[in-house]
């Protein structure tokens, strides 16, 4: 079939411009379909920001975006974990991360979504090889023989090599390729927010696990922080629906005075919490990344930063595929990408479920139990530095863009 571009994505938000960028250098063409109209320039402040892990600060130099980003970004020097009750303060055993233990720098930096999605906008202007169709949607596709054809909502049919779904859970690609998805509820949603505060945070990260859930607050650049919330869902669809002042009185008790002063900055969000995972990263002419592929509890704040692991090893897998002469819509090719990151997703998926399951809870043997192990792990410096690196995204089968 004629192709107008190598590969098509579906999905704009962070892993898909991301993609397009990792294809563009390895000398594709790619047509991006992104739902937003495009970004110009940094907006206000949202309150949106993510973690990004040494791993994918890497991966983010390597494709020339960080440098634009790095005045924006605050870099985590350490991460504090503890475990107790709102208004009781932290348990006596606690885990403790710094990167000075480790070789690599920071474990990760705190970007705002503002400065990142106006960084990737303008790099997929600047970017020979990408074409980006926005707004605009995929509404249909079908395999055929040697590539796929997409229906956009503009009417227009475009055809590729493969399609790569970067679409979130509610991923249409996904559906439209009947992959089916597993998971489940777990009963919380999650406050999404920012605060500044009278006190410097020291470039320090805090997840402090409650009954109903963990608080992460993370440093942001100056005296803010970006908050993840999570609570039953009944309460934290009431705390939710607070206005500020109601809001700030629940959240003090759960967030402390250590950082003096608070007060609310940017808007506030409310997610429910689930795990889900596509039962299938990839079929002939159709491979899936990030939320897509494998939707997270936030307990470990790994959501974007495996989105960008899958993002590697696909870029890299279809580039060696194409230096060999295969196909690179070919299910041969793309099992590759599947076996290279099912384990991976696997592992991380089982371990931010069982956190959760371990600690939302008040359960007085749990209790004892998780805090002696936090305990013994800061004790173990080996065990802790091994954890450090781990959430450093530094560990395991790296793709080249991240080493």
């Amino acid at each position: 079939m004629t192709h107008d571009s190598d590969i098509l994505i579906a999905g704009g938000g962070l892993n898909g411009p991301v993609l397009a960028l990792a294809l563009a250098r390895a000398g594709f063409s790619v047509t991006l379909v992104d739902a937003a109209a495009p970004l110009r320039k940094a907006g206000e402040f949202d309150g949106r920001a993510y973690a990004i892990a040494a791993g994918s600060r890497r991966m983010l130099a390597r494709l020339g975006l960080w440098a634009p980003l790095a005045a924006e970004a605050q870099p985590m020097t350490e991460i504090k974990v503890t475990d107790g009750r709102a208004g009781d303060g932290p348990a006596p055993w606690w885990l403790h991360f710094d990167s000075a233990e480790i070789e690599d720098g920071p474990m990760g930096h705190m970007v705002e979504d503002r400065h990142l999605r106006a960084v990737l906008g303008a790099a997929l202007e600047a970017a020979p090889g990408v074409t980006r169709r926005a707004p605009d949607t995929v509404t249909a596709q079908e395999v055929t023989p040697g590539g796929i054809s997409v229906t956009l909502g503009s009417g227009a049919v475009l055809g590729a090599a493969l399609l790569v779904g970067c679409d979130g859970r509610a991923s249409g690609t996904a559906a439209r390729a009947v992959i089916h998805r597993h998971g489940w509820e777990y009963g919380q949603s999650a406050i999404t927010c920012a605060v500044e505060h009278e006190l410097p945070h020291g470039g320090i990260a805090h997840q402090f696990f409650m009954p109903g859930g963990p608080l992460a607050i993370l440093p942001l650049t100056g005296n803010r922080s970006s908050l993840v919330w999570s609570e039953t869902s009944p309460r934290a669809e009431r705390i939710a629906s607070l206005d500020d002042a109601g809001f700030l009185a629940a959240l003090r008790p759960a967030f402390g005075g250590f950082l003096g002063e608070i007060g609310l900055i940017g808007t506030r969000g409310l997610f429910p919490l689930g795990l889900s995972l596509a039962e299938r990263l990839a079929i002939p002419r159709v491979a899936l990344v990030g939320d897509a592929a494998h939707g997270l509890h936030p307990v470990a704040g790994q959501g974007l930063n495996a989105g960008l692991r899958d993002v590697a090893a696909l870029a890299q897998v279809l580039r060696e595929a194409r230096q060999r002469g295969e196909d690179t819509g070919s299910l041969q090719v793309l099992e590759r990408y599947a076996r290279w990151r099912r384990f991976d997703t696997a592992t991380l998926a089982a371990t931010t479920d069982l956190t959760t399951r371990l600690f939302s809870n008040d359960n007085p043997l749990l209790r004892l139990a998780r805090d002696a192990g936090m305990g013994a792990i800061n004790a173990i410096a080996p065990l802790r530095r091994a954890m450090i690196r781990e959430a450093a995204g530094l560990t395991g089968d790296l793709p080249e863009l991240m080493r």
